[in-house]
C-alpha cells in the first residue's frame, strides 16, 4: 500500500525537550557526594532546589540570557556618560533566583551549620548547567568577603548588603540599595596574568581614599556596585574597592570603553574600562594587594571548579536523555554497546567530578579547625580546577556527540554548554599558572604536599596505581625540571585526589573503575576504557528519574 502524505511527514522517533525534571534529587552521584560531606539535601533545602532549576521555564531563561546577550550605553540621550550596561529581563529573573537562593552570600550567614561551602556548591553546580553566565557576578560577590576582611570598616559597611537576599538591579549609589553585587579588575593590557605589571596608578587623597588612573584589559561584571581592583599605590601594587559612584552621590570615573565580544559566556557582560582618577578605598596594606586579593581568587577557582562539573552534568543529563528516547537499528540508543561505553565512560568522569567538587568545598568547611584540610583547601583547589575545567570542553563534546546532529544545532542547549566551558579554565589563572602556583606552594610549604598527598593515600591508597601515582608527584615536585613537569604534576594530583574524594562516596566498583582506567593506566577516549562491571551501575546512576 502507498504511504500517505501525513505518513511519510509524521514526526516520529525524536527526543522530546528535557525538562521538568529535579536536577539534585535525579543526580545520584550529587546525592552521595554530599552525604558523604555530611549536608543532608532535605534539611539543606536542595531537593526543593534541583526542581526549581529543573523546571522548564527556569531552563528556558538561560537560552533567552543567552540569546540576548547585554548591550553598553556609555551616553544618555543628552550626550552625558551613563556607562550603562543593559540586560534582557531573563538575565534579571536568573539573578533574581540565585540571589534569593543566596548563592552570593549563605556561606557567610551566621549561625553556621558547619557545611555551608558544600551545600553553596551543590546549588552552584546544579545552576551552571541551567545558566553559567550569570554566576559570574554571583561568584565574584560571594568571594569579595574574603578580600574585604583586609578593611574592616568597609567590610562592616558592605557586608549587610552582600548578605541581603533581594536582588536590586538598579544602578544607583550602593548605600541607596538593599542588595549590592561586587565585581572584580585585575589584569591590565600588557600584563595579563602578570599583575605585577600593571600601571594603573592609585595616588592617595585622604586615609584609606585614593584616585585611581589607569585601566582594565578585562573587568567582570561591570554592572556591579562595586570593583576589587589592583593597582600601582607608592607602597606598591595594592589593593582597592571602587564603588560605581562617588561617595558624593556622583557616578565615579569609571569609563567603560567596551563590552567584550566572548565565545561564550555570552549572557554576562565583560568590558574594557579607563579610570580617570576614579575614587577607591584601600583594602589591606600598600604593597599587599596581591596577598588581600587571592583569598578572593582561592574562593573563585572553587567555583570554577565547581560550576564546570556542573557544566558536564548538563552534558551528560541531555546525552542520557536522548539516549533513553532515541532509537537507532530497531534499539534504544541505551541499548547500543558501543553508545553504552561512551555514556558510562562520561558518566564516570562525571561521578569524580562531583566527588571531587564537593570534597574541596568540604575543606573549607573543615579548615578552620583543621590544619590538614586547610592545606587540602590551598593544594586540591587549584588541582581540581586544572583537572576539572581542562576536561569539561572535552566531554561535553563528546556529550553533543552523542546527540548526533540535534546536538551540534543551536537549537540545542549543548552548543551554548560547549562554548561556555572554555572559560572556566582560562578565568582565575589559566592551565599553565594554575599548575605553577601549584609548585610556588609547595616551594613555599614543602611539609604541605607531603601532608596533602599522605591525606589523599589515607583515602586512595588500596586502590590500583594510586601509591605509584603519589610516587611520581613527590619525584616531580623535588626534579630540577620541576617546571617543566608542571602539568604532569598538576593532573596527577587532580586524578588521584578525585580517585581518593570517589573512595569516599562513590560505591566500591566505580571507584575501581576510575583507578584502574585513569591511575593505574592513561586514559583513553572516551567509549574506550575498559570499565568492567561499573557499565551498568554508571548508568543506573547517571540520572535516576528520565
Amino acid at each position: 500500500m502507498a504511504m500517505t502524505a501525513f505518513q511519510t511527514h509524521d514526526i516520529v522517533n525524536q527526543t522530546p525537550p528535557f525538562g521538568n525534571a529535579n536536577l539534585i534529587a535525579g543526580d545520584q552521584p550529587l546525592l552521595d557526594a554530599l552525604k558523604s560531606n555530611g549536608v543532608d539535601p532535605d534539611t539543606e533545602g536542595l531537593i526543593a532546589f534541583g526542581a526549581s532549576w529543573g523546571g522548564m521555564e527556569r531552563l528556558d531563561l538561560g537560552r533567552l540570557a543567552n540569546e540576548n546577550p547585554p548591550k553598553l550605553r556609555t551616553h544618555d540621550a543628552r550626550g552625558y556618560r551613563i556607562d550603562a550596561v543593559e540586560f534582557h529581563p531573563a538575565y534579571h529573573a536568573l539573578m533574581r533566583a540565585s540571589m534569593a537562593d543566596g548563592l552570593h552570600c549563605s556561606t557567610w550567614d551566621e549561625p553556621k551549620s558547619g557545611h555551608e561551602h558544600v551545600a553553596r556548591a551543590a546549588r552552584i553546580y546544579t545552576v551552571a548547567g541551567v545558566e553559567s553566565g550569570h554566576v559570574c557576578p554571583v561568584t565574584m560577590t560571594h568571594a569579595s568577603v574574603a578580600a574585604l576582611s583586609a578593611a574592616p570598616d568597609r567590610l562592616k559597611e558592605w557586608l549587610p548588603k552582600i548578605r541581603w537576599r533581594g536582588y536590586d538591579a538598579r544602578f544607583i549609589p550602593f548605600w541607596e540599595k538593599s542588595s549590592v553585587t561586587l565585581g572584580m579588575g585585575m589584569t591590565e593590557k600588557q600584563g595579563g596574568t602578570d599583575v605585577r605589571a600593571n600601571t594603573t596608578r592609585a595616588v592617595q587623597a585622604s586615609g584609606d581614599e585614593y584616585a585611581l588612573t589607569g585601566h582594565k584589559w578585562f573587568m567582570s561584571a561591570p554592572m556591579c556596585d562595586a570593583f576589587l581592583v589592583l593597582a600601582q599605590a607608592p607602597g606598591g601594587l595594592t589593593c582597592f574597592l571602587v564603588p560605581r559612584f562617588h561617595p558624593d552621590g556622583s557616578l565615579n570615573a569609571l569609563r567603560l570603553q567596551r563590552l567584550k565580544d566572548k565565545l561564550g559566556n555570552r549572557s554576562n557582560a565583560s568590558s574594557e574600562v579607563e579610570f580617570a582618577e576614579a575614587f577607591g578605598w584601600r583594602i589591606g596594606e600598600e604593597g599587599a594587594g596581591i596577598r588581600t586579593i587571592i583569598t578572593m581568587v582561592q574562593l573563585t577557582r572553587l567555583d570554577c571548579a565547581v560550576a564546570s562539573a556542573g557544566l558536564m552534568r548538563m552534558g551528560l543529563t541531555l546525552a542520557i536523555h536522548h539516549a533513553h528516547h532515541r532509537s537507532v537499528f530497531q534499539k534504544k540508543l541505551v541499548d547500543q554497546p558501543a553508545m553504552r561505553m561512551v555514556l558510562a565512560d562520561l558518566a564516570l568522569e562525571n561521578e569524580a567530578m562531583t566527588a571531587l567538587a564537593l570534597r574541596t568545598a568540604s575543606s573549607f568547611d573543615l579548615a578552620k579547625a583543621d590544619e590538614h584540610e586547610a592545606a587540602c583547601a590551598r593544594l586540591i583547589t587549584p588541582a581540581a580546577k586544572f583537572g576539572i575545567c581542562k576536561a569539561a570542553p572535552r566531554l561535553l563534546y563528546e556529550a553533543m556527540e552523542s546527540l548526533g546532529g540535534n546536538g551540534y544545532v543551536e537549537e540545542s542547549p549543548l552548543p551554548r554548554l560547549y562554548r561556555e566551558a572554555p572559560v572556566n579554565a582560562i578565568w582565575e589563572g589559566s592551565g599553565n599558572v594554575i599548575a605553577l602556583d601549584l609548585l610556588r606552594v609547595e616551594s613555599r610549604e614543602p611539609e604541605l604536599a607531603a601532608s596533602v598527598l599522605e591525606r589523599l593515600m589515607a583515602d586512595a591508597g588500596n586502590l590500583p596505581g594510586a601509591s605509584e601515582t603519589a610516587r611520581d608527584i613527590m619525584l616531580a615536585l623535588q626534579s630540577p625540571e620541576a617546571e617543566t613537569r608542571a602539568r604532569f604534576i598538576a593532573e596527577r594530583l587532580f586524578t588521584l585526589a578525585a580517585a581518593g574524594a570517589l573512595a569516599r562516596s562513590a560505591p566500591e566498583q566505580i571507584t575501581e573503575a576510575y583507578a584502574l582506567s585513569r591511575l593505574a593506566h592513561p586514559s583513553r577516549m572516551m567509549g574506550a576504557n575498559d570499565l568492567g562491571a561499573a557499565v551498568k551501575p554508571l548508568l543506573d546512576r547517571a540520572f535516576v528519574t528520565i
